[in-house]
């Protein structure tokens, strides 16, 4: 319906709420690359205030012309001051499929995440950055929640450790892990279940005995990149929280031109897969 913004004013037409004639239903529109401030709750009881890339659609039914862009920063917005966690995006997004007035809506928010961590030796701390993505579906009945988490860490080559007089290649990777949940999970606890996979764990800040114990270490627990997706996937498969993942590993080779990679998805609803 056309709006008024006074008693003398013209009304001012809603091109967007006008048929379309074409009978063509559109998946997902909206806006993208919205760059937004986002403040988190840490695990351990604090707030981290960072910044996002937000996407955010709506369905569109065949015989509306367009969706109204100025609602969805409306709905964000209006959540902008209070901290963020993985329960309150199931809600932001039934907002948006509500303020649209559509049949299904989506939220998804990338940034970079960044936890404190202290060399394995010294102690002296260093800031680490992580990349964290919060993606959720939502129809009138239900919600699809998935985070996903990447980080840098170290991997050793067993192969070449093995046929190697002087040590063996080793090269920096990039694990990630996108998983469904039925419980509490913060993101720290999947960087922790991210770094226990690798052969050892990348730091902000190494002083030389730091140096030291990491390639001694990485040197005692060489991994292929199926290990890497493999050890992962044993500990996800016990974590009860988890319901579905899908993870994977690129290693960056160092003695290749190319990269080795390997993923695999599961719902732990179903049998694994055999073959």
């Amino acid at each position: 319906m056309p709006t008024t913004l006074g008693a003398d004013a013209a009304p001012i037409p809603d091109v967007q709420s006008s048929a379309d004639r074409r009978n063509i239903a559109i998946d997902r529109v909206g806006v993208k690359e919205v760059v937004f401030p986002l403040r988190l709750r840490t695990k351990a009881g604090g707030e981290q205030t960072t910044v996002a890339k937000i996407n955010m659609y709506v369905s569109l039914p065949h015989y509306q012309k367009g969706t109204h862009m100025s609602r969805f920063l409306e709905v964000l917005n209006d959540h902008h001051c209070d901290p963020v966690t993985p329960e309150r995006i199931p809600q932001i997004t039934q907002i948006i499929r509500e303020r649209l007035d559509a049949a299904d809506a989506h939220f998804e928010a990338s940034f970079t995440y960044f936890v404190e961590k202290h060399a394995p030796v010294t102690g002296m701390a260093g800031l680490m950055d992580y990349e964290v993505t919060f993606s959720c579906s939502a129809d009138k009945a239900t919600e699809d929640f998935v985070m996903t988490v990447a980080a840098p860490a170290t991997s050793l080559c067993p192969c070449s450790k093995e046929i190697s007089a002087y040590g063996a290649h080793n090269q920096r990777c990039r694990i990630q892990a996108a998983v469904r949940f039925k419980q509490m999970m913060w993101i720290e606890d999947v960087i922790q279940t991210l770094e226990a996979a690798a052969s050892n764990p990348v730091f902000a800040v190494l002083k030389r005995p730091d140096e030291k114990h990491v390639t001694e270490r990485a040197y005692d627990n060489p991994k292929f990149v199926e290990d890497i997706v493999r050890d992962l996937a044993d500990a996800l498969e016990a974590d009860d929280r988890v319901t579905w993942y899908e993870i994977n590993s690129e290693n960056f080779e160092s003695i290749h031109s190319h990269n080795a990679y390997a993923e695999i998805t599961r719902d732990k609803s179903k049998p694994p897969k055999q073959s």
